[in-house]
This record gives C-alpha cells, sequence and structure tokens, in this order.
C-alpha cells in the first residue's frame, strides 16, 4: 500500500492507520468519550506551550536515559497498557519487542489479547497492569502469574475508564470473532484487503480473548465478559490500594490521578509512583488535559513518589514540555497503537525512533545535556494554562 513503510510523524502513522484499518477497529483506537472535549484538550494543551530555545551554548552529547519503576530505560517513554491490540496480529508481542530494541519500558494490559509470560519473554522490562476485578484471591492470583513471569512493576488502573457514549458514534466491537460476526463485517473487512491479508497469512483472526483475566476454573473470558466483571466489582478503597500495594511489594503505579488531594492519598498508601492520566479521554468528558494539571501534582508530591504523565503525547517535544514540568516519564498510547497498524513491530519502533529525535531535538535546543535538566524556565507558559483540582483535603 505504501511504497515506503517509514514515516516521520505520529501523524503520518495515524493517516496510514486510518487507510489500512476496518472502520470499527480504527473508530476503537479513535475512543474518547461523550463529545470528546479531554480527548480533543489532551493533545490541543501541548501547542499551548512554547519552548524558550537557547542560541549559544548548547551540548553536543545529550543524556536521554532515565529511570522508572526501578528499571533503567534509554528515554523517558513508557507503554502504557492498552487492551485487546488487535490491529496486528502481532498485537503486544511486537510491541513489546520494539519496546525492547528500543531500550523502552512495555506496559501490559490485564486485558491483552496475549499472555504476560509470552511478553515479558519479549521484553524483560514490563511492567503488568491490573484492575480492581473479582474479590481479593482472584486479584493476588492475577498478580502472582504477573510476578511469576517475570515482571518488574504493577501498574493499578481503579477506577472507570471507558465509555460507550461518544457523539460521533460508538465503534461495534463483537464480544467474540465466530462466523456470524465474520459475515456482520465482511463488507467493512474487505474493503481494507491489506488487513485482511496480515491476518489471513498468519491463519489466525483478532483475539477477543483475555488469557491475562484467566478465571481459576481455567476459563479464559473474552474482552467484555472481563470487562462485565471489572463493572461488577465494587470499587476499591484506598485502604485496597493500600494492601495491593503492601501484597505486590515492589515499584508500583497508580494510573488514572488527576487531583491533588489523590495524589498525596497515593503516597499515603503506599504507591511508589502515579500517572497523571484521565485514560486518554475515555473517562469522565470535561476533564482537564493532563499537562494542564500536572505541575500542581508535582508540586505537591514530586519529591516524595515519582510522577508520570500520559494523556496526548504525539511528538518528542511533547515529552520535553511534560518533564519541565515535572514529570519523570510519559505514557504513550494511540501514538503506538497507530505504528503497530501501519507496520507492525517496525511501525512501533518508528514512532520510539520519532519520540526520540524529537525529544532529543527540545534537550539540544533548550541548552541542557540531559533530560533531567529540563524545567519551566525552558517553556512560555500561558497565562491561566494550569488547572488544579482538589488542592486541600
Amino acid at each position: 500500500m505504501f511504497r515506503n513503510p517509514w514515516f516521520e510523524t505520529v501523524a503520518e502513522a495515524q493517516r496510514r492507520a486510518r487507510k489500512r484499518l476496518p472502520y470499527s477497529v480504527y473508530g476503537a483506537l479513535l475512543a474518547g468519550s461523550e463529545r470528546g472535549s479531554t480527548l480533543t484538550d489532551n493533545v490541543r494543551a501541548f501547542a499551548e506551550l512554547g519552548f524558550a530555545p537557547r542560541v549559544v551554548g548548547q551540548h553536543a552529547v545529550r543524556d536521554l536515559t532515565t529511570t522508572v519503576l526501578g528499571m533503567a530505560t534509554a528515554m523517558p517513554v513508557l507503554i502504557s497498557p492498552v487492551g485487546a491490540q488487535g490491529v496486528h496480529p502481532g498485537g503486544e508481542v511486537a510491541v513489546a519487542g520494539a519496546a525492547a530494541g528500543h531500550g523502552v519500558i512495555m506496559g501490559l494490559s490485564s486485558f491483552a489479547s496475549m499472555g504476560v509470560e509470552e511478553v515479558v519473554a519479549a521484553n524483560p522490562n514490563t511492567a503488568f497492569q491490573i484492575y480492581w476485578s473479582g474479590d481479593r484471591d482472584a486479584i493476588v492470583g492475577r498478580m502472582e502469574r504477573a510476578r511469576a513471569a517475570g515482571c518488574k512493576a504493577l501498574i493499578a488502573t481503579p477506577d472507570w475508564s471507558f465509555s460507550h457514549g461518544r457523539d460521533w458514534g460508538s465503534p461495534t466491537i463483537p464480544e467474540r470473532i465466530d462466523p456470524k460476526t465474520m459475515l456482520k463485517l465482511a463488507p467493512d473487512v474487505l474493503a481494507h484487503p491489506g488487513w485482511l491479508w496480515q491476518f489471513a497469512r498468519t491463519r489466525r483472526v483478532p483475539d477477543l480473548t483475555t488469557p491475562n483475566m484467566r478465571r481459576p476454573d481455567g476459563t479464559v473470558p473474552t474482552f467484555f465478559g472481563a470487562y462485565r466483571e471489572w463493572m461488577g466489582t465494587p470499587p476499591p478503597t484506598w485502604e485496597d490500594i493500600a494492601w495491593l500495594a503492601k501484597e505486590w511489594g515492589g515499584p508500583f503505579l497508580l494510573k488514572g490521578v488527576g487531583r491533588v488531594d489523590d495524589a498525596r492519598r497515593a503516597v499515603d498508601a503506599g504507591v511508589t509512583a502515579l500517572s497523571v492520566s484521565n485514560h486518554g479521554g475515555n473517562n469522565l468528558d470535561t476533564t482537564p488535559a493532563t499537562i494542564r494539571l500536572l505541575p500542581a501534582i508535582a508540586e505537591a508530591v514530586g519529591e516524595q513518589i515519582e510522577v508520570l504523565l500520559d494523556g496526548g503525547i504525539r511528538r518528542g517535544g511533547d515529552v520535553a514540555k511534560a518533564l519541565a514540568l515535572g514529570a519523570r516519564a510519559v505514557l504513550i498510547g494511540r501514538a503506538y497503537l497507530w505504528g503497530l497498524a501501519a507496520n507492525g513491530e517496525a511501525g512501533v519502533g518508528n514512532v520510539l525512533d520519532i519520540m526520540r529525535g524529537g525529544l532529543d531535538s527540545a534537550v539540544l535546543g533548550l541548552g541542557h545535556a540531559s533530560v533531567g535538566a529540563l524545567n519551566p524556565g525552558d517553556l512560555v507558559i500561558p497565562e491561566g494554562f494550569t488547572r488544579s483540582a482538589g488542592a486541600a483535603l
């Protein structure tokens, strides 16, 4: 379809993904609840921040390395856990391989279509993401499986984070791929022969089961079966989060924080890191962009735990802006999924190269020798840009 498989921007990866993927698959990647205000603001907010580059004194060599969740990483960009990666037959294993090849940490979702053992084999620096789903014994069982597989950190996503209501229409995601479903989806799929051929030559169909949510009786639920179980479990308390962090006993990231008071409670609960996140705009719509909320949270708890950010990262310059405002690292989601759809494992690596190149250019232009030196003085911040929620307990 494309003579040159290489792309120079994440925007180009998205264009190729849109052309290659069936509408229902591409629509699921777009996501975003209700009118998509949060989804839009996540991206737009980065464009409101300006750089203040230096004209003399740049460093010929820049250090982009850091440590996150106890793991060394070649740059402060992590793979965010995203479930059911049916955009390419390589799925999470392809993503993990690309991340390992670039020295980047892999985040693996409980709702992934490939087992944790396969993914850790492709990337030993894997953090397993867990939901508060089922009783404590079931949760411990999934956690211990991740530990036995070799996962080095745990990512907890405790809050509801998926919306069916989208003003532009929610894509049809089937319960399972069976003959009836294949027939129903055939017109859309046949209109995208390149995508169909990728799966046909591997003799498999997109997997909508969740092997990492395997039940004690050995059955493996479908994506929506696991989702319904999660939604049917009473939400966790802060005491539950403290229990989970203690039970894991290692690097533990709480994902989804947007309030200062929640950040402080997370510290009290014993987490070692948090991610300022609105789940890519899939949570309550009109939640502010995460980059607007980051400075207040980083100021409140940044000296006590690692503060990360996800939401809206599309280029290396966005990474630099997040680091300048107090993040230790960022997680990317849609960006690498578009790369995976565009060109498989090589496409994910392409996206990581784009991130690294843009980040390195920003560090160079701002006159620093390392990513650790980035600070608010490197930015032109418009008046009224930042937001703060829950500033007082």
